[in-house]
């Protein structure tokens, strides 16, 4: 690519990635949203029912088409493993940017409007409804886009790689084979863009400072070989509900929510919670507000600074599935054999995944109550990431970004869901830095019901990466 390139017109991108948007990639999300390509650990038989591979198949045909000086496109399948699309743009030297998604998806859960479902888009004003448009199927159509619009509108950019992978709701497991696979081929990276994270409002860039880890887990409790008739049993044979509540009291209380376990807790940095402060004064209100409270319903604290760290910072245990209980309706007087829950535990950036897992398998399964067989099988974990100091020239250029697409300052907020690519990366190139952002904003509710992208927010993310990477280019000039 030529270094004597003419200066970039940011207008003319930004329209160009607007037309783009409407005419291309807004046709191809409703076709990707009919696609139920559930993530591994949700459809262990993906691989034979080929919708993983439907979805590979579609993005990497759009790919392929576009007018990007030098651009290869290849899909790279390991045996065994969900595959990789892996795209390579040459640049101005081999100084790396990396651009990363994920087109795997979040199942279907129950709760979506009578109008709506997870595998039936629908375009409603702003917002394009339906799972997985903008977690995160959204991100190869963005990511090449901005490196096309930058080589129409006299743009610049160093070689860029893009990596889109398919198992990253699963705990993203084979991704790390994927890095030593083609660690060559990525090269030496200086910046990172990750376009599957949130934003605190759609009215500027968010740039995240860092993501929880996360264990997820069953635990199980058993007592009888078969159900027995609950008058008969009550009061002799111990309920496995109650034993698990009294196995839920060791890590968790149940009157503030706060994890036990002290391998969960660490010190938060100060600039995290001065950045908190500045969420909470930035956003107001809407820190809470943003979610479906029922009427009457209270947030877990009345300052809004907390909150910002209780969703980022801090431990949480969510329960997210159920076992060994009969529907409602089938629900006769039955002392059931078994009772099982599934845990979701998010874990502060900087805790270790591994130390909480065995920390929670222990207390969980030692000296269960009332000789219960008590079983925590954990099913995936991931740490967390905590942003590098801040260069100078990506400050100024997120900066640039967002008041020349958003017309408004950036702002820096830490996410509470987990990407553990971010990571591995961290460890890999410690001298990147990270543009880490996304379109999941208020309501947006990704891996919920009525999901859904806002299409200008998109738009004009699209555009602020592609002004980054100019800039990226720019900082040594």
């Amino acid at each position: 690519m030529s270094t004597t390139a003419a200066s970039l017109d940011s207008a003319a991108l930004g329209s160009y990635v607007n037309r783009i948007w409407d005419e291309e990639i807004i046709p191809e999300l409703v076709e990707y949203i009919r696609i139920p390509n559930k993530s591994p650990l949700f459809d262990p038989n993906w691989e034979a029912n080929g919708y993983m591979q439907q979805a590979v198949d579609q993005i990497a045909a759009w790919c392929k088409k576009r007018e990007i000086e030098g651009l290869s496109v290849e899909v790279v399948s390991l045996s065994g493993r969900t595959p990789v699309i892996l795209m390579e743009i040459p640049g101005e030297s081999d100084d790396t940017v990396l651009l990363y998604g994920h087109l795997d998806k979040q199942p279907e859960m129950t709760g979506w409007r009578e109008d709506l479902g997870p595998w039936e888009p629908k375009i409603e004003g702003d917002k394009l409804y339906g799972r997985g448009g903008a977690d995160d199927g959204y991100s190869a159509y963005a990511s090449l886009t901005a490196i096309e619009a930058l080589q129409k509108h006299g743009g610049r950019h160093q070689r860029c790689v893009v990596l889109i992978e398919a198992c990253e709701e699963s705990g993203s497991p084979d991704l790390p084979y994927y890095i030593d696979h083609l660690a060559d081929r990525i090269g030496q990276v200086s910046l990172v863009v990750c376009l599957d994270s949130g934003a605190g409002d759609y009215e500027r860039l968010w740039s995240t400072t860092s993501l929880r880890g996360m264990i997820a887990g069953d635990l199980r409790v058993d007592v009888l070989r078969e159900g027995v008739h609950s008058g008969d049993a009550s009061g002799v044979v111990p309920s496995s509900m109650r034993v698990i509540r009294q196995l839920l009291d060791r890590i968790e209380d149940a009157s503030n929510g706060r994890v036990l376990l002290d391998e969960f807790h660490v010190e938060i940095p100060e600039q995290r919670r001065e950045q908190a402060a500045v969420c909470a004064e930035t956003l107001g209100d809407t820190v809470a507000t943003q979610y479906p409270f029922l009427e009457g319903v209270q947030p877990m604290h009345e300052d809004l600074a907390e909150l910002v760290l209780n969703r980022t910072w801090r431990p949480t245990i969510s329960y997210t599935g159920m076992g060994g209980f009969p529907s409602l309706q089938d629900a006769g007087n039955v002392l059931r054999p078994f009772s099982a829950l599934k845990l979701s535990f998010r874990l502060p950036p900087t805790a270790d995944h591994k130390k909480c897992t065995r920390a929670v398998q222990e207390v969980l399964q030692s000296n269960p109550p009332s000789g219960a067989t008590v079983s925590f099988h954990a099913e995936k974990g991931a740490n967390g990431w905590n942003a590098p100091p801040l260069a100078s020239w990506l400050e100024k250029a997120v900066a640039n970004a967002s008041q020349q697409h958003f017309g408004n300052p950036p702002a820096y907020m830490g996410e509470g869901g987990s990407i553990p690519f971010m990571g591995m990366l961290g460890e890999k190139f410690p001298q990147a830095q990270f543009l880490i952002t996304g379109v999941l904003g208020p309501a947006s509710n990704a891996h919920g019901p009525n999901e859904f992208l806002h299409i200008p927010t998109g738009k004009k993310l699209t555009a602020c990466v592609a002004q980054v990477l100019h800039d990226h280019c720019l900082r040594q000039s």
